[in-house]
């Protein structure tokens, strides 16, 4: 199970994501730069024990109305070889020292957890305490899927991104900008909950399956 260390990280992880976000055709513009802040999420534990993996939600409050943006992590301790377009940048582990941080969608290890989570194979963790499984978050099953063993090519689009690993006829779409109560049509899919800004809660789709 990943261990949550209570330390810092220079840069902040909202801080890292504050310059990436608006270079994404997914990203709603404020009116300046974006004020983020952390509502929710919920993590998947690496079966190696070498890549931690965070799927973190958080809302802008820097336009007109609050977006929430559903922006998953990877965490790694070396940097990965022709994984430029998908990095997000590095920040300094008070623990681990340094960790380069990428857009989870395009990483093969957090896609192959992802179908796991949908077989039943993998386990929905807290997102701020080790060892803990989080049982508000609920898998609406696919069945059998072929396993993911190398690249995925990921497609982004004004509300979310299409995830499509190696494992043929398998696409795994990622809703980036976050609607509460949302349906999935029937779909297999994967939902979570997150504070809104007036204290309340909300929940919604974050991965739909469809192979």
């Amino acid at each position: 199970m990943a261990v949550i260390h209570r330390t810092t990280m220079e840069p902040g992880k909202t801080e890292l994501l504050s310059a990436w976000l608006p270079t994404r055709p997914w990203y709603t513009a404020g009116t300046g730069e974006p004020r983020l802040d952390r509502v929710g999420g919920f993590r998947l534990d690496d079966p190696e024990g070498e890549v931690g993996m965070e799927f973190m939600v958080v809302t802008d409050t820097s336009g007109d109305r609050p977006v929430s943006y559903h922006v998953p992590l990877t965490y790694r301790g070396a940097p990965v070889d022709g994984a430029d377009q998908a990095l997000i940048g590095t920040s300094e582990h008070g623990v681990l020292g340094r960790r380069w941080v990428y857009d989870g969608v395009q990483d093969p290890v957090l896609v192959a957890q992802v179908l796991a989570l949908f077989q039943g194979r993998a386990e929905p963790q807290a997102q701020s305490v080790s060892d803990t499984p989080d049982p508000t978050v609920t898998v609406h099953a696919a069945g059998t899927l072929p396993a993911v063993s190398g690249a995925v090519a990921v497609q982004d689009g004004e509300r979310g991104a299409e995830s499509r690993p190696d494992a043929e006829g398998v696409t795994l779409s990622v809703t980036r900008v976050l609607r509460p109560d949302a349906s999935a049509e029937g779909a297999a899919h994967v939902a979570a909950g997150w504070r809104l800004p007036d204290g309340g809660e909300a929940r919604g789709v974050f991965f739909t399956l469809r192979g």
